[in-house]
């Protein structure tokens, strides 16, 4: 399929941008929102917020565009140096020598493994996973948040200041987030988990942590409880502004842009030329994963198709098929075995919309704020921009069953020698169904199989070998705080400890 010519409507995609006086100048990096705030923001004044003051979400003004002489320069790079390449197109409040001191710190062999740091794995031909999970809490989320986590600890340091990190998670985020943040100066994470709904190997790793600045909130209900949570709480600017709350969620867009960096090393792992276009097949519940790789597209990377996998919990499937995004329910959310990916609300979908509809923020407010307040869902399939999701934008989507997840983990067992896990069989699944015969499809691997055994042994009636550094956890001694799903009780809780921290 020939890719469509990425320059969109109302996107500039110069970084140098004449003066009034006709002069070119260095055009700095803003950030604006989704729905059309007029404050433009700076990469350091938005790295501690979460949502912008209108609730939309932070989004660059300008998607930097790459020449080829740049992707050639690009493609010999170690990854910490790659990191920095593209970080400083979107950074540049920092200086430049720490910046590159951040990734250097960051993307190390010692914390993640190896020193390709997200080494591609060739299955078959044509067919590749990306290993993303080679971290600290063996999950793609740890590519993000270390870096996160060390500029965090950079700017509060700067600036003499303390954060409060609120997170919700639905089983990695939140072990990702603690062990990037554990014994951080100036940090503190509350970090809430649906009560009983994490893999045994996922609460063991949160919630054996006994760290001072560590705390684990268990919710009576589903994520999307919990994150709505975080959203109320980012809404409350008082309560925000006295406890110095701030946000490590996929809405923070520091996470995002260090996901694109994985988009350009895997292609430089399975092409030799820049002419080579790419397929990457990514399972998504909350849409930040995939919403990288659409970043690294607009960008100028020769991807053609971005497949996303869903698994029962459809809501991005439905979208990309029909137009209608809908919002389920707590009842309405399934249970299921690949846990990360129930989720009902993708909350970075936003971001693409906003640029699907030609960067309308006043629709795009009207979309997410009142439309989906009101009843729940939206429809754009009328709308001509729909189709350009597929055509311009080159998204595909399809959904995956336990029964399909069970398939092709064995599968992958009984053909390659590889046991993955239910997330990445997910993403398997659903490329094989969009894949080409001559463009490399690249799963995007999400966590080791150790982290949700119970399927592995259903599937291949073996257990799953968990690295050495993780033998006994799940006989740990826990430590976390069980709460109803409720906005003023998790904010009593979290004044009640901070005050406590503070006699």
């Amino acid at each position: 399929m020939a890719r469509q010519p990425l320059k969109a409507e109302g996107l500039a995609v110069s970084r140098a941008l004449p003066n009034d006086s006709g002069n070119k100048e260095q055009h700095h990096m803003h950030y604006i929102s989704t729905r059309g705030h007029p404050e433009r923001r700076t990469f350091r004044e938005i790295l501690l917020e979460g949502l912008a003051p209108d609730g939309g979400l932070y989004v660059p003004e300008v998607y930097p565009r790459l020449d080829d002489a740049t992707l050639d320069r690009w493609r010999g790079l170690s990854y910490p140096v790659l990191a920095f390449e593209i970080l400083s197109l979107y950074i540049d409040d920092i200086p430049p020598a720490d910046l590159k001191a951040i990734c250097a710190k960051t993307y190390r062999p010692e914390i993640f493994g190896t020193a390709r740091i997200a080494p591609v794995r060739t299955l078959e031909s044509g067919l590749h996973v990306a290993e993303l999970s080679n971290g600290p809490t063996l999950a793609f989320k740890d590519m993000a948040m270390q870096l996160l986590g060390n500029l965090l600890e950079y700017e509060l340091a700067r600036r003499g200041e303390e954060l409060n990190i609120l997170g919700a998670t639905s089983g990695d985020t939140g072990s990702a987030a603690e062990y990037a943040m554990r014994g951080k100066k100036g940090i503190r994470v509350f970090m809430m988990s649906p009560h009983g709904r994490m893999s045994a190997f996922q609460q063991a790793q949160m919630f054996s942590l006994q760290d001072d600045n560590i705390h684990n909130i268990a919710i009576e209900g589903v994520f999307d409880d919990c994150q709505e949570i975080v959203k109320a709480v980012s809404g409350d600017a008082d309560f925000k502004r006295r406890h110095r709350i701030g946000a490590v969620n996929s809405i923070n867009w520091a996470r995002l842009v260090a996901q694109v960096v994985y988009y350009f090393s895997a292609y430089f792992q399975v092409t030799e030329e820049n002419s080579s276009e790419v397929d990457f097949a990514v399972p998504s519940g909350n849409f930040g994963n995939v919403c990288a790789g659409h970043v690294a597209r607009m960008m100028g990377l020769p991807i053609s198709r971005l497949v996303i996998a869903t698994n029962e919990n459809d809501v991005l499937d439905e979208f990309f098929r029909t137009g209608v995004y809908r919002v389920r329910g707590r009842a309405d959310t399934h249970e299921t075995s690949s846990p990360s990916m129930d989720i009902s609300k993708a909350s970075n979908l936003e971001r693409f919309v906003f640029d699907l509809l030609g960067r309308d923020a006043s629709r795009t407010r009207s979309l997410f704020d009142d439309q989906l307040r009101e009843s729940g869902s939206f429809d754009v399939s009328g709308d001509p921009a729909f189709g350009k999701a597929t055509d311009h934008f080159g998204f595909r989507s399809g959904k995956s069953t336990h029964a399909d997840r069970l398939e092709t983990i064995r599968d992958a067992w009984h053909r390659f020698n590889a046991v993955i896990d239910p997330h990445t069989a997910d993403g398997m699944k659903v490329a094989r169904e969009h894949s080409v015969s001559d463009v490399p499809m690249i799963v995007l691997e999400t966590a080791l199989p150790v982290k949700f055994a119970e399927t592995i042994r259903e599937a291949l009636g073996r257990e799953p070998v968990p690295p050495q550094r993780f033998d006994g956890i799940e006989g740990l001694p826990r430590r976390f705080k069980l709460l109803p799903a409720d906005a003023q009780t998790v904010k009593t809780h979290i004044a009640e400890t901070l005050q406590a921290a503070v006699c």
